[in-house]
């Protein structure tokens, strides 16, 4: 009896002492990529915000770098992720109440579920490629804010769809049954009721999703956005260049001043997102004062 309770004991030690190691390894691979992320944060500071100031903001591209400037990007990403928003937010959110609360559970949303589990994890360039097919030369679209915005739709309605079903599956169901008894159709429970006990953590996917949308930068290359503009877009059907191209454009030039701009873009790109994720925040957290 005594044997067996030192045995118990040995094997609990070792498995404590994997789990510390375990937990020290976590803890130095996360560390490691703070501080990673506070070194390039650190350098793109440095070599950027010496060229940041209105005229910076306020000027088109120039092959000068004193006189190049990022208005017609910015201009560009914000028109791109507006029309990105007023795409993807509705039809993915619909997609997912649908799937939750009106889909039966037979094979057929099944083999969508599965489908839509995949696209999360295509690659980005991918959708480019649909994105020029399809949007730019089938439907004649061509290299316009609406292509741009229907490409970068496509990346990221997976993710908004995923987010928003686990956000709607974490409704009670005692939510649901108090709707009916009083006579509310299912449509009216899923509208009225289950809908906006779940936007708090539809808001967090839809966070995540445009985040990455404002940054991506192969599919407008593929779609063929402009890396050169100097002019502003006045409506969706015309030509464009966004933030992640225009800094891409920088940074493929040989002169140091150029790789400073594209610092100085940098900047500008990581203010805009969380300027824009500031804002959906605080909508959310609103939401939810006032669900409780």
């Amino acid at each position: 009896m005594s044997f067996s309770s030192e045995s118990e004991s040995i094997s609990l030690a070792r498995r404590h002492r994997k789990a510390k190691l375990f937990s020290m390894f976590c803890g130095m691979v996360t560390w490691s990529g703070v501080v990673l992320l506070a070194v390039l944060l650190y350098q793109v500071s440095i070599d950027g915000f010496r060229w940041l100031d209105w005229q910076f903001i306020d000027s088109f591209p120039s092959r000068f770098p004193e006189r190049a400037g990022i208005k017609s990007a910015l201009v560009g990403t914000i028109w791109l992720i507006s029309l990105v928003a007023l795409i993807s937010i509705p039809v993915g959110v619909c997609t997912a109440l649908y799937l939750e609360e009106f889909a039966g559970k037979g094979k057929i949303s099944k083999i969508i579920e599965v489908n839509i589990a995949n696209l999360a994890g295509v690659p980005s360039i991918v959708y480019g490629i649909l994105g020029l097919a399809i949007f730019v030369r089938y439907m004649a679209l061509e290299r316009s804010l609406v292509s741009g915005a229907l490409t970068m739709s496509l990346l990221i309605l997976p993710v908004i769809i995923i987010a928003s079903r686990e956000a709607i599956k974490t409704v009670p169901m005692s939510i649901r049954y108090a709707a009916y008894s009083l006579g509310a159709t299912k449509w009216q429970t899923a509208w009225a009721h289950v809908l906006p006990a779940s936007f708090p953590g539809i808001m967090t996917g839809v966070i995540l999703a445009l985040s990455r949308a404002i940054g991506e930068t192969a599919p407008l290359i593929m779609i063929g956005a402009l890396t050169f503009v100097a002019f502003l877009p006045e409506g969706p059907m015309d030509s464009f260049t966004a933030l992640p191209i225009q800094i891409y454009n920088w940074v493929s030039r040989p002169q140091q001043e150029f790789h400073e701009l594209a610092a100085a873009g940098i900047i500008i790109l990581l203010s805009v997102l969380l300027l824009m994720n500031a804002t959906a925040i605080y909508i959310r957290n609103k939401t939810e004062r006032r669900l409780k």
